[in-house]
């Protein structure tokens, strides 16, 4: 497990104060929040997160805002420079992650390819 000094990805105070939220609600503000990217959807990855209540031996481990992020390997090299945020809108709410490294996106806004 490294702590990281440049971070690979940022997450905003708004989507920091979710989290808590969150945790809270959960019963457990000692979690993780893991940030990933996986195989599968239109245009061939797609975003997922989750709480873990400890990280694996090869994650990188982000704090900001009051909350640890951990990122593994494989899903590093795809989030690096990546912005976390939260959205509140009327066509609704959630995370949205701001992602430098896409090249391509599926109209869904779910799944994106990166070169």
């Amino acid at each position: 497990m490294e702590s990281v000094q440049e971070q690979p990805v940022t997450i905003t105070s708004k989507a920091a104060e979710k989290v808590a939220e969150f945790m809270k609600q959960e019963g457990n503000s000692g979690l993780y929040l893991r940030v990933y990217v996986s195989g599968g959807g239109c245009a061939g990855l797609s975003y997922g997160m989750g709480f873990e209540e400890k990280p694996d031996e090869d994650d990188k481990i982000i704090e900001q805002n009051g909350v640890r992020v951990v990122l593994d390997s494989y899903s590093q090299r795809y989030l690096r420079g990546a912005n976390i945020d939260y959205i509140e809108s009327l066509m609704g709410s959630g995370f949205k992650i701001n992602n430098p490294n896409v090249t391509k996106s599926c109209s869904c806004g779910h799944s994106f390819s990166t070169e």
